[in-house]
């Protein structure tokens, strides 16, 4: 499960922050994850709960927020929506498919005391 070292680095963003813009508490983040990450939201949330206790983002509230996968398509020379690597276009069913987004995992914005 991988998401438990994402965890703990955000928790490293999170103190060098800290330390940087001198708050004491996290008290919300906003984490943008790509349908295309290969990150599990759920096996996140709870991992971010178990790596933060103890710290300065101990009972912060994680709000995960879901972006799409895209792609451009050659054969279609145009963006297009997808949920998984290696799909079709959903255009013209061609797999020429180069992705432009969604495959990033990314603090969007941290509220902090």
């Amino acid at each position: 499960m991988h998401e438990m070292s994402l965890c703990e680095s955000l928790l490293q963003v999170f103190e060098d922050e800290a330390r940087r813009q001198h708050f004491g508490h996290v008290k919300t983040v906003w984490l943008e994850i790509g349908a295309l990450s290969g990150v599990e939201p759920a096996a996140l949330a709870f991992g971010y709960d178990v790596v933060c206790r103890g710290t300065l983002a101990e009972g912060s509230r994680l709000e995960i927020i879901e972006t799409p996968g895209t792609a451009w398509c050659l054969q279609c020379a145009g963006e297009v929506a997808i949920d998984a690597r290696h799909a079709p276009c959903p255009g013209c069913g061609g797999y020429q498919l180069q992705v432009t987004g969604g495959d990033e995992m990314r603090i969007r914005e941290l509220e902090v005391a």
